[in-house]
């Protein structure tokens, strides 16, 4: 089992959302986040005082799946998310050891 981790621009979420469910995920979870990478925040001119943007505004998209799925997941978002501008975002790819459905008690891949 993996857990699919992508950051990606906010207004990007509709694209993604449609292409992940148009290849059959079921379930993602979208968090709100701050945070910069190679483009360092940026600065802006607001009611005539500059000021820096240290923290850009993201959305953090976690999906688990089985596996069988994970290159066509990853895929599915880099084509949905990318504008070829810097700050398009990143994807991380770590392991899930266990995956316990609360309601049933399922555990493994039958709880994703």
């Amino acid at each position: 089992m993996k857990l699919v981790t992508a950051i990606i621009k906010p207004f990007k979420l509709d694209d993604v959302r449609s292409a992940l469910s148009e290849i059959g995920v079921q379930g993602v979870t979208v968090t709100e986040v701050k945070g910069f990478g190679r483009q360092r925040g940026h600065t802006e001119l607001y009611r005539g005082a500059e000021y820096v943007v240290d923290f850009l505004p993201k959305l953090k998209l976690e999906i688990a799946t089985a596996g069988e799925q994970l290159e066509q997941i990853v895929d599915t978002i880099i084509s949905a998310a990318s504008t070829g501008k810097i700050g398009d975002g990143k994807i991380f790819v770590s392991e899930l050891e266990q995956v316990v459905r609360i309601r049933t008690g399922e555990t493994g891949e039958e709880a994703i």
